[in-house]
């Protein structure tokens, strides 16, 4: 998520304010959210599918256009995780329990939790099919169904993560193993890896290996640490401002890239990682490691795979500047389970979420829609312990920066905002539907300067 400060953070909220519709079921005076909560219903004006935090984000959004009754969010997990404060977990600067609270507590009040899951997508006929053959229809759906991960395609996992010495930050099960393996480590080959799929935050295989590093360099082990970076990009990052930072970072701190290597087996018993080249399939190198952190492989939840409303790589098919689908007008997307061209990050989520509210907005009053999403994006490139380069860019790989700084510095003003402002933000700006993303802060930053 972008950085901003605090302080106009507050600025940016705003009174919730009930936009309730003729027709809505009357309520008692004892408040408008008891009755939500009673039954679920067969049917709501907005069906949002995906309890993240896009969904969130925008069922906050909706309850204020349309009233909390007439919301509802299908969502099976019971606990809503701040996820990229997983990097600071795998490292050992926060604890897993403090990037976690009950789904419960961040649904908005009084719209419907529908704690399922959804096994079927029908836009033809404007419903959807949950777990138990219950049918769900919709006036409006937003898809933010997330991303799945798959650490099944790697031979030898998830089975592998029951031995020591390897972890994973992207699951809330292996995250504190990915530190149990950093703390443990005694010298050796320290291995990140970076898989051949889209993933979301692009950026977090590599912060941990930063992490890693300065951590060994802390305890005095670095000496005794061979740190390698294997990914099966060509690129250290996609944005050639930040790219070239890294590597000086990467240079300075003696860290070996290898490119073009995907992980393809963990033989977690003997402490051997198996990577393919990809520039000659079918040629593979088996690595010993004293730690490894994996970066499992994603792709879009299995129920867009083949569904009507995705493309042929299985996710949502949107507009790429109105979000709204480009077969069914009533229908939206959010978030990682989208195919719009730019980094899967909380951050692109923010900045999308501001455009969606602007987009259903018109479209409820059967206009076009007008606002359009730039691809913004952030990725806090977590560089050490007290240090972050704040990569923002855009559709085109450009630099889209917030602040008029050279952002592709270390600094540690960022490592703060990463690590302490940006969940506050999270939890008390974007998922009730107030914070869509820096640009005008940006604006007034940029003009302040002429």
């Amino acid at each position: 998520m972008s950085a901003i400060g605090a302080v106009f953070s507050c600025f940016c909220l705003r009174p919730g304010v009930w936009l309730l519709k003729p027709g809505m079921q009357k309520m008692s005076s004892f408040g408008l959210h008891t009755a939500a909560r009673c039954a679920a219903k067969d049917y709501y004006e907005v069906l949002v599918l995906g309890g993240g935090a896009g969904g969130i984000a925008m069922s906050a959004r909706m309850k204020r256009k349309v009233g909390a009754a007439n919301v509802a969010v299908v969502e099976p997990s019971k606990t809503h995780y701040y996820q990229p404060l997983w990097t600071l977990v795998g490292g050992g600067a926060k604890q897993l329990a403090v990037s976690g609270r009950p789904t419960g507590s961040v649904m908005p009040k009084g719209v419907e939790w529908i704690k399922s899951q959804v096994t079927a997508l029908d836009p033809d006929k404007n419903c959807v099919w949950l777990e138990n053959d219950i049918k769900v229809s919709y006036k409006y759906l937003i898809i933010a169904l997330g991303i799945s991960l798959h650490y099944e395609k790697i031979k030898g996992l998830p089975e592998g993560f029951n031995h020591p010495k390897i972890g994973s930050n992207y699951s809330a099960q292996t995250v504190e193993k990915t530190w149990k393996a950093l703390q443990d480590f005694k010298e050796g080959n320290a291995i990140f890896t970076f898989p051949n799929t889209p993933v979301k935050c692009a950026g977090a295989p590599q912060k941990i290996m930063y992490l890693s590093d300065a951590y060994l360099r802390k305890t005095g082990r670095r000496s005794k640490a061979n740190i390698m970076f294997n990914t099966s990009l060509g690129v250290i990052f996609g944005v050639k401002k930040y790219a070239d930072a890294l590597l000086e970072v990467i240079k300075e701190r003696n860290i070996a890239v290898n490119y073009k290597r995907n992980l393809i087996e963990v033989r977690a018993d003997k402490q051997e990682a198996v990577f393919e080249s990809l520039d000659k399939p079918g040629v593979t190198e088996v690595y010993q490691y004293e730690m490894l952190h994996v970066t499992p492989p994603m792709g879009p939840p299995a129920v867009l795979i083949n569904s009507p409303v995705s493309d042929e790589s299985g996710w949502v098919d949107v507009d790429k500047e109105t979000l709204q689908h480009k077969k069914y007008p009533n229908i939206f997307g959010i978030g990682d389970c989208t195919n719009l061209p730019t980094s899967k990050t909380a951050a692109a989520v923010a900045a999308q979420s501001g455009v969606l509210d602007r987009t259903i907005s018109l479209v409820m009053k059967n206009k076009l829609p007008v606002k359009k999403y730039d691809g913004y994006t952030s990725c806090p490139l977590v560089t050490g312990y007290n240090k972050v380069i704040l990569a923002e860019f855009d559709y085109n790989a450009q630099p889209l920066e917030t602040f008029p700084i050279d952002q592709s510095k270390e600094r540690v003003t960022m490592y703060h905002m990463k690590a302490d402002m940006m969940p506050l933000l999270y939890w008390n700006a974007l998922l009730k539907g107030y914070w869509g993303g820096p640009a005008p802060f940006r604006k007034l930053m940029h003009l302040g300067l002429k």
